[in-house]
This record gives structure tokens, sequence and C-alpha cells, in this order.
């Protein structure tokens, strides 16, 4: 049996000896490889285009485009992309926007090391991660997280299904819409079910106002 590939991440920090730090912090965690470092966040857009890392761990208070910036210009350019926030600043204003930017997770750097190592394996599984404490309505976000992630895993077809069936459009009427057969729809609509781990249509619409794809 082949071995499991380790997840490969890209450090991102303006620090030299912090990213120094991260590495040997990482060296010694099983199933993880860092791969690259930057310092700025140019340098990550760059590198990410050559490793395609499953996960970049980056910093927010950076010179040149900052933080921020490189997270929501990775997410535009790399959908796939999976960031986790590493940050001194631990109040919720920088988490919130960090999210909004397009973050899949957020840990301060006055966390405990192990926090970390978890962290990461838990957003390159393709899960949220929130340092408990960060936000108030903690189950909340990582619940939109959440449904972002899977939301996201969805073809196109799919979506446009997805997205009439949550609007309460019934699978004949979706059909008609997207000049698909009765049956087609169905068979999408299976589908989708499965990747969101569902199995009604009250879930369905659930997940679609917790990912942002229905407004309330």
């Amino acid at each position: 049996m082949a071995e499991k590939r380790p997840v490969q991440v890209i450090l991102v920090d303006d620090h030299t000896v912090v990213r120094a730090g991260f590495r040997m912090l990482l060296a010694v965690a099983d199933g993880i490889e860092v791969v690259a470092e930057a310092g700025r966040g140019e340098a990550a857009f760059l590198l990410y285009q050559e490793w395609q890392p499953d996960v970049v761990v980056i910093d927010l208070s950076m010179p040149g485009i900052g933080g921020l910036e490189t997270i929501r210009r990775l997410v535009s350019r790399f959908r796939q992309a999976k960031i986790l926030v590493f940050s001194i600043h631990d109040e919720s204003i920088y988490v919130r926007r960090a999210l909004a930017a397009g973050a899949k997770g957020y840990i301060s750097k006055n966390a405990a090391p192990d926090l970390l190592v978890e962290a990461i394996q838990a957003i390159a599984a393709g899960h949220a991660y929130i340092e408990v404490g960060l936000l108030k309505n903690q189950a909340l976000a990582c619940a939109e997280l959440d449904c972002q992630v899977l939301v996201a895993a969805l073809s196109t077809r799919e979506f446009d299904v997805f997205r009439l069936l949550a609007k309460g459009l019934t699978p004949q009427k979706a059909a008609y819409e997207l000049c698909l057969s009765y049956k087609t729809v169905a068979n999408y609509t299976t589908q989708v079910k499965q990747k969101l781990r569902i199995s009604t249509l009250a879930e369905l619409v659930q997940v679609a106002k917790l990912s942002g794809v229905l407004k309330d």
C-alpha cells in the first residue's frame, strides 16, 4: 500500500525567525511538509502557482499588499485554496475580515503550538478551524465555513440545481429552467444531497443560507 502524501504547506510571514520557528515545529509533526516560504503576499501568490499546496499558513501584518489582500487574491485566482491565518491579532474584527476574505481558519500566535498542527490538518481535510474564544458565535461561524467548503465542491450543473431548489423550485420547474430532463435533474439532486451530506429539502435550504447562496 502506497504511503500517504504529507500535507504540503506554504508559510507566509515577513519575519524570517518566526518562519524558522514554524518550520521547526511542523518538521516534527507527522504528515506535514513545509514546501516553501514567503515574506510577502506577492511572493506567496507566485509560490502558490508553482506548488499548489494543500494549505497556506499566513500572517496578516506584512509589507506590500498585506495578508488580507493576499488571501482575497489567492481565493479569487485559486478557488481551491485553503488558507489558515496565524496572527498575533486575536480581536474578532480581524478574524471576521480574514474569513470574509476567504480564509478557512484562524488561530492566534498566542495559542498552544499543537493547535497549529491541528488546524492545518483540519483545513487540509476540508474543514473550517477557528481557535476557541476568538468569535462569540463560534458554532455558527464554523457551520458557515463548512457549508461554503461543501458547496464549493459542487460541479457547475450541480450548483445550478442546488440554487434553484433552494429558491423553492420543484425538480420539474428546475428542469424546465435549465433545459434538462426531469430524470437528469433528479440525478443531480441526489448527487447534491450526497455531496452536502443532507437528506431533506429543508436541510438543503439551511445549507444555502449558511453558505450565503440564499439570503434570509
